[in-house]
């Protein structure tokens, strides 16, 4: 397993941050009546609160229409709070998404996702569900402006992706994960000294199993070791894994893992076809990511586009 590079984080993170944040951009409806861009009636080209003399002649008539509804200090401060806890949810949702497919690869969750990173993607789809209906009823007042207006439409391509990945983790979580972990209590070879990545796999110090890794093809107990409690070293690498790569970044050298006691070697799987569940974890996995970039790609064609 790769090492955690939070540098690498971090800048998922910003770029998320740059493409998803922007300032107050005008409401796109009123372009759509008018016909005229942003900046014909506001100041600054992406919009705000100040207003060209058009814009003021523009709200004006609204008004006498009965059409313009100004925020109160109040409602203004909530819907930012509710727009800025939504930003930063997807910003988690999506860094950890680009994080494990683009860094760490999906074999990392393969064997089924710890318990606490399920909790904290379903607390951050439930917040991303609930803020977003907010934010969409208080910016799209009618179903016509949803359908007929650009944002509209682009803020319905963006729910229905959403919806789409909010249904393939749920399949991944209550159907997929189970048939993925339930691979792991296959018996185990206790008496093969040459393991296969897949075997190795089985041996993740956890439910009374021995905690083995494997190094530069050789695999090592490391059962014995309090720097490998539970199966994991540091809440980073886990045990039933092939650390060749991961050692390369590691603050130690790798005489450490030549200490410990050496059980066998690490054989290639002879052609062995990936069994159908992951199969179809993999697929979704690499679907959602299409998805995040594709959102991201309608937020900008919404922002600059």
């Amino acid at each position: 397993m790769p090492p955690f590079r939070p540098r690498a984080l971090f800048l998922a993170a910003f770029f998320l941050l740059f493409l998803l944040c922007g300032s107050a951009a005008a409401t796109p409806e009123y372009a759509e009546q008018t016909g005229k861009s942003c900046e014909a009636c506001h100041r600054e080209p992406a919009g705000g609160k100040d207003l060209t003399p058009a814009g003021e002649a523009f709200r004006d008539d609204l008004r006498l229409k009965g059409q313009y509804r100004p925020l109160t200090r109040g409602q203004h401060v909530v819907r930012f709070v509710i727009a800025y806890l939504h930003l930063m949810t997807a910003i988690l949702w999506f860094g950890t998404i680009l994080y494990v497919h683009l860094i760490l690869k999906p074999a990392y969750a393969a064997r089924g996702l710890p318990r606490s990173e399920l909790i904290v993607g379903w607390v951050s789809i439930l917040i991303m569900a609930a803020t977003g209906t907010f934010l969409s009823i208080a910016r799209i007042p009618t179903w016509e402006a949803l359908f007929h207006t650009r944002f509209g439409i682009l803020l319905t391509l963006k729910i229905a992706l959403f919806l789409i990945m909010v249904s393939t983790a749920a399949f991944v979580t209550l159907f997929i994960g189970p048939r993925l972990r339930k691979k792991r209590t296959l018996q185990l070879a206790m008496d093969k000294q040459d393991l296969t990545p897949e075997e190795l796999s089985q041996f993740y110090g956890k439910d009374g199993r021995p905690a083995y890794i494997a190094y530069g093809g050789e695999i090592y107990d490391v059962s014995g070791s309090k720097l490998w409690a539970g199966g994991m070293h540091f809440k980073k690498h886990p045990a039933g894994s092939d650390l060749t790569e991961a050692l390369k970044g590691a603050p130690h050298g790798v005489e450490r893992v030549l200490k410990m006691k050496k059980v066998g070697k690490l054989r290639e799987e002879a052609g062995a076809a990936k069994p159908f569940p992951m199969k179809v974890f993999y697929f979704l996995a690499y679907l959602n990511l299409v998805f995040v970039f594709l959102i991201v790609f309608i937020v900008s064609l919404w922002r600059w586009g």
